[in-house]
């Protein structure tokens, strides 16, 4: 199937009212899309068999499990070959503390967002994991205040139309 036929404005719709609420019933996402329930779920068996959708998940509220820490921190690698890269990245991948990590261009090598219980927890991190990962040479840390916009759901529009004259 091609992209443009699986991403048409109804599968459009479903994967916003699937970010809104992944535990509805197919009756009740095919009304809120709709579409009879038949074509309603070919579209979503065809998204999830494309990787388009990924993963059915919960949004655990991280206060409320022990994790009132949170921080962004930005990472510096010593080399960039293949190997270092390669080590750092696994390494990152197997710390559950890590719970977001990106490549970027500009000061930082790599961003990564960590939660931990407290201040002291995020000390013993950094001198545990951090301070031992593969090729880190520098570290910033900035403590989150406050979360003004988290998990929120991916900007999914309606699909775009070809231009004029274009196929």
């Amino acid at each position: 199937m091609r992209r443009d036929e699986l991403l048409d404005d109804y599968a459009r719709r479903i994967l916003a009212e699937l970010q809104r609420d992944a535990r509805q019933s197919l009756q009740q996402l095919s009304a809120a899309v709709g579409l009879s329930v038949t074509p309603c779920w070919k579209r979503l068996k065809a998204m999830e068999e494309a990787g388009v959708i990924r993963n059915y998940t919960v949004w655990v509220d991280r206060e409320r499990v022990g994790l009132s820490n949170c921080v962004l921190a930005e990472i510096n690698l010593a080399r960039h070959s293949e190997t270092v890269v390669e080590e750092f990245e696994a390494a990152v991948r197997a710390c559950p503390a890590i719970v977001e990590c990106y490549s970027t261009t500009g000061q930082a090598d790599y961003l990564i967002k960590v939660l931990t219980p407290d201040i002291r927890a995020y000390d013993d991190f950094l001198h545990n994991i951090v301070f031992r990962l593969p090729g880190v040479t520098g570290i910033r840390s900035s403590i989150v205040l406050r979360e003004v916009k988290s998990g929120a759901p991916l900007p999914i529009g309606p699909a775009r139309r070809p231009a004029d004259g274009a196929r």
